[in-house]
Parts: C-alpha cells; sequence; structure tokens
C-alpha cells in the first residue's frame, strides 16, 4: 500500500544553509527569519518583508525575462535581494505554514505562482506559463515559478495555505491532486491533467466534471490543505505595500498597452 502525503514541521527553530541561518516560528501567521554572513544573497518578492536591521543593505534581483512579459502575466515586477549580512524576516498576510525547500546541486523545483517567498542567491530563479485550461479554470493558475540549483546547494522558501503535506514518489508511482491543491514539485516529477466527466438523469444529462492533476515519480510533491488566493495581484504583503505595487503594476501595464 503506497504511503501517504506527510505532514511537513511547522515549527523549525534552527536551520541552516550556505550563508544563512534561518527558523521557521509563528502558529497562525508563519515568519521565516534568517540571519545572512554577507556572503550568499537572499531574493524574495517585495511585498513580503515583514523587517529588517537598518544595516542591512537592500538591491535588485536580476531578472532573466523583460518587464512587459511579467506584467501582462501577473508577475511581480520586481525581485528585491538583501545583500550584506544582518538580520531579515519575511511574511505573507494570510494563515498557512512555510517550508524550507533544500536543493543540492542539479536539483530543480516548480513552486505555484504567488507562494514562493523567498530563495538563496545561488538558486536560479526563472518561470513558465501552466498547461492545460482546465488547470486555470480549476484553481491552477496560470504560471509557475522555477527554481534550480545548478552549482551549489540553495533554499527556497515556499508559503502554503492551511498544513503543507509531501508525498514522496518512486520511479513511476502517481497520485492525483486538486488542481489548487499542490504547492511544489520536482524537476523530476510529471504533470498530467486528468478530466472526469459525470453524467445524471434519464437522458444523460451533462452534470459537470472533476479535474485533477496526475503527478508521476520519481521524485516530491507537495500539497496545501487549502488555497485560500489573496484578492490582489502578487497575494500578500501589507497594504501600503500591496495598494503600491497594484499602482505600479496598473501604470506600467497602462503604458506597455500603448
Amino acid at each position: 500500500m503506497p504511503t501517504a502525503p506527510q505532514i511537513l514541521p511547522t515549527q523549525i527553530p534552527q536551520g541552516s544553509a550556505p550563508g544563512v541561518n534561518y527558523r521557521l516560528e509563528g502558529e497562525l501567521v508563519p515568519v521565516l527569519h534568517m540571519a545572512l554572513d554577507g556572503q550568499v544573497p537572499v531574493y524574495f518578492e517585495h511585498h513580503v518583508l515583514l523587517w529588517k536591521y537598518p544595516s542591512l543593505q537592500i538591491g535588485l534581483h536580476p531578472l532573466k525575462k523583460g518587464l512587459k512579459r511579467r506584467a501582462f502575466g501577473g508577475m511581480p515586477l520586481l525581485l528585491l535581494e538583501a545583500q550584506s549580512p544582518g538580520e531579515i524576516a519575511f511574511s505573507r498576510d494570510a494563515p498557512g505554514h512555510i517550508v524550507a525547500l533544500h536543493l543540492q546541486a542539479g536539483e530543480g523545483i516548480v513552486v505555484r505562482e504567488h507562494q514562493f517567498l523567498a530563495a538563496t542567491g545561488g538558486v536560479q530563479y526563472d518561470y513558465s506559463r501552466i498547461k492545460g485550461f482546465a488547470n486555470m479554470l480549476y484553481g491552477g493558475g496560470f504560471w509557475v515559478d522555477e527554481f534550480f540549483a545548478a552549482d551549489h546547494e540553495g533554499v527556497v522558501w515556499v508559503h502554503g495555505y492551511g498544513n503543507v503535506f509531501e508525498k514522496q514518489l518512486e520511479p513511476g508511482e502517481t497520485i492525483d491532486i486538486e488542481p489548487g491543491g499542490w504547492v511544489f514539485r520536482d524537476h523530476s516529477v510529471q504533470m498530467a491533467q486528468e478530466v472526469y466527466g459525470f453524467k445524471t438523469g434519464l437522458l444523460g444529462a451533462g452534470a459537470g466534471n472533476l479535474v485533477f492533476n496526475r503527478f508521476t515519480g520519481p521524485g516530491r510533491v507537495g500539497l496545501q490543505s487549502a488555497y485560500f488566493h489573496p484578492p490582489v495581484q502578487e497575494g500578500g504583503g501589507g497594504n501600503a505595500q500591496r495598494e503600491g505595487g497594484d499602482l505600479l503594476g496598473g501604470i506600467v501595464g497602462g503604458l506597455l498597452k500603448n
């Protein structure tokens, strides 16, 4: 009998990765707190920064793809980067569960859009459009974030809604997950769409579809027990930063359309 997905730790009092010590804490709205030694930067979406000490320097993290594509895709227009020694903390303003996904050199992971929190600088970032119209229609979203640890170990921190569970799939093993229920998957895990149609009544009238994403191993796949999406484009962050980000996105989007 296959093993069921297992809940990941909700609290990590002391974690470490190259260039950073971190801890995950908080019972309702979790916080990622980290201390940087200045040798390895950490990048993040601008609206998830909760607090930092004034001596810690913040700069822009370079992006591979242009501003126009990101604006039309609803992706964050900016990624920021902590570039000096110091302490900093991150949080999305929603109940949930933060998990630390450690990647060894050569490993990669795919994360649902707007649930990435932060990553160490050695991890490469990209994004792509998700396939399957039903995935978008039934809670799957349009885009996914992609991370790859090319030469060095790195960490990606992800926020899940509710609690986050992980299933380690053996080669060829499969699991069906509701499109809004998955959070991350290893690059080695394949995802396909499964649609089940149901008919009822004397004349066999259609009553609706049941849609799943089918994941096939080897590798790990993460599930969340809730999938609340905040009613803002970039999902989460304090009101001031949220409104500013929406305003900036609206202005840029308008300029690009002209």
